[in-house]
């Protein structure tokens, strides 16, 4: 037997076209459905349609995924393949760094990492200036390429969302004087950014991988 679905908002609403916009086989058959989709697909699209409110990058490391986990599960390895955050130092409370971001010249950035080993996602929560709310949020996830893409090795998976923080700036007085620039300022340059620092990830791992050395290195344990 078929599950009910969608019955309770039928029994709801008293109608099977109760949501605006669900397209369903039962309701959009596929002749209906087909130029919806090749509307979707464009051959051009604004920048701001596809980086907007999200920014994802992705990339295949050739490095085994728990070893690559455990890397990332470190905060101080942001200081290694990112490319503006630099000396990290653990602070009063646990769990929380401080180091600062070159970008923003003086800039202090705050840094707690959420890291879940049987998913293998490592978040990264950060926050210019203050510490106290950590507004920014860094989701990657790691991904056994053996699973994905049948060879063995690692896929990051890492999402970025456009929080209303990065065009106004919640906190300033706590921004040091002066300062030209706030981090939302960046957010057009986000993806290429982060592919950027993606790729030094990658070059990062696989030369550690393919040399026979630890991926975490000595320094960080």
């Amino acid at each position: 037997m078929s599950l009910p679905a969608l019955a309770d908002i039928t029994a709801h609403s008293g109608s099977a076209d109760a949501i605006d916009g669900l397209v369903r086989i039962e309701t959009s058959p596929r002749k209906v459905a087909t130029p919806i989709i090749m509307e979707m697909m464009r051959s051009v699209y604004p920048h701001d349609v596809v980086f907007g409110e999200y920014c994802t990058v992705n990339d295949y490391i050739d490095c085994p995924p728990d070893d690559l986990f455990d890397y990332l599960a470190d905060t101080r390895c942001l200081e290694e393949w990112t490319y503006s955050l630099r000396g990290f130092t653990p602070t009063d409370e646990p769990g929380l760094w401080l180091a600062h971001d070159r970008l923003g010249s003086e800039t202090e950035i705050y840094t707690r990492t959420v890291a879940e080993t049987r998913s293998r996602t490592v978040d990264y929560h950060c926050a210019w200036d203050q510490g106290h709310h950590l507004w920014m949020i860094y989701l990657l996830r790691v991904v056994d390429a053996q699973v994905v893409l049948n060879k063995p090795g690692s896929v990051v998976l890492w999402t970025n969302c456009h929080h209303p923080f990065y065009d106004h700036n919640p906190y300033p007085e706590a921004a040091p004087p002066e300062r030209p620039v706030w981090v939302g300022d960046f957010w057009d340059m986000f993806s290429a950014g982060h592919l950027l620092e993606l790729k030094n990830l990658k070059a990062i791992a696989e030369y550690r991988h393919h040399h026979g050395l630890p991926i975490t290195p000595s320094w960080m344990r």
